[in-house]
């Protein structure tokens, strides 16, 4: 019996238990929030409240719960990523009329202001109409207008960071307001005029760009983060752009050619005019120089002249020198001879006459004594004679008084 009692007891408890398992189920008071969610909590009785803290919280049982992340994240990409909306690349056209197809990542965060976010549960009832309806097309319209505001060659030869920076301003303030303006160039190369059109952002008083409404913005929605990956250009653009690109390298070596020749040109021209200037400075040089010798020379001749009128002066006064001189000596000699009777001079011829004839007998080779001798004997001697007879010639030529005067 006690048996019977015991096993009733079981059932019972494990009915009750399944019973309570049910109705914890059903009517469950605890919910959970993962860590980068938060949960919107929409009771029975008609009340909201949003949990943003990670963990355990109490509710009502019946409570409607809707989980939304608190980054929303938009992917235009042909990845599979665990994005909250994965789509293929957005398709952009640029102010040339071309296309291309961007690649982009961009990450919302949602407010965590709680009368906000009830607006948006309110507005979007959850992440996936709020990622579709909103935040999707307001990046792809934000991303199209910014490429608007190019050509694709701009963006190609360096505008990337401009096209960035303008997306990402659109997306923070919203799109800007944009007015397209028509004009003529003539090309530089076939001189062909042509059309073109450009799109400026509007401005306002102050200068600042003339925006659209952002309702984001509004909602408290806020961008954390935008990637533009990759901007994959239609044929037409990279065969328009590699045409240009050949021009306009053909074009900047003719320039650089035209240049380097006006370079030359007038290198040239500097050269010759600095040779000009050089050629008229040595022909200067060359006159200074001969100005300066023919005014040296002229210099030293009138030097030169000075020098002979001084030596010219140097010898008449020389020469009357010489001539007083010979004059003094002359009448000293006059006066000596004309006191001795010219003794001196006479003496010398004297001298030199009896020189001359003793020479002469002194080289006779006859005999100055006959070997044969007839008549009268004679002690005197011819040779002695004949000398005795030559001084006395020369002495009455020379009317030579060989006595010597006596002082009286």
């Amino acid at each position: 019996m006690k048996k019977t009692n015991l096993n009733n007891k079981m059932v019972m408890g494990g009915i009750l238990a399944v019973i309570a398992i049910i109705l914890l189920s059903v009517f469950n008071p605890f919910g959970y929030n993962s860590m980068g969610y938060r949960e919107v909590v929409e009771t029975p009785l008609g009340d909201k409240k949003v949990v943003y803290g990670n963990g355990i919280y109490l509710k009502i049982p019946g409570s409607k719960i809707t989980t939304y992340p608190n980054l929303v994240t938009i992917a235009y990409t042909k990845q599979e990523t665990e994005a909250t909306v994965n789509q293929d690349l957005v398709e952009v056209r640029f102010m040339d009329a071309t296309t291309a197809k961007v690649e982009i990542f961009v990450k919302y965060a949602l407010p965590n202001d709680e009368v906000q976010m009830l607006e948006i549960h309110e507005d979007f009832r959850n992440v996936d109409h709020l990622s579709s309806t909103g935040l999707a097309p307001y990046t792809r319209e934000c991303l199209k207008y910014s490429a608007q505001l190019m050509e694709s060659e701009q963006h190609y030869s360096g505008g990337m960071s401009k096209l960035s920076n303008d997306f990402r301003d659109q997306l923070d303030n919203g799109q800007y307001v944009v007015d397209n303006f028509e004009s003529s160039s003539r090309d530089s190369l076939t001189g062909e005029l042509k059309k073109s059109y450009e799109n400026k952002i509007r401005l306002d008083n102050s200068n600042k760009p003339v925006r659209n409404s952002n309702d984001l913005k509004e909602m408290g929605i806020s961008v954390r983060t935008h990637n533009i990956i990759n901007v994959k250009y239609e044929k037409q653009v990279d065969d328009k752009l590699a045409k240009k690109i050949e021009a306009s390298t053909r074009e900047s070596i003719s320039k650089q050619n035209l240049i380097t020749a006006q370079q030359e040109e007038l290198t040239a021209a500097a050269e010759g005019r600095k040779r000009l200037v050089e050629i008229e400075y040595e022909k200067k040089q060359e006159q200074t120089r001969q100005l300066v010798q023919a005014e040296t020379q002229v210099k030293l001749a009138g030097k030169d002249m000075e020098k002979q009128k001084i030596a010219m002066e140097a010898a008449k006064l020389e020469a009357q020198k010489i001539k007083a001189l010979a004059d003094a000596e002359a009448y000293a000699k006059a006066k000596v001879m004309q006191a001795d009777g010219a003794l001196e001079k006479k003496l010398e011829t004297y001298k030199e006459v009896q020189q001359m004839w003793s020479n002469a007998f002194a080289a006779y080779q006859g005999d100055l004594v006959p070997k044969f001798q007839t008549g009268v004997s004679n002690d005197g001697n011819a040779g002695l004679d004949f000398m005795q007879i030559m001084g006395a010639k020369a002495a009455m030529d020379l009317n030579l008084d060989t006595n010597v005067k006596k002082k009286q």
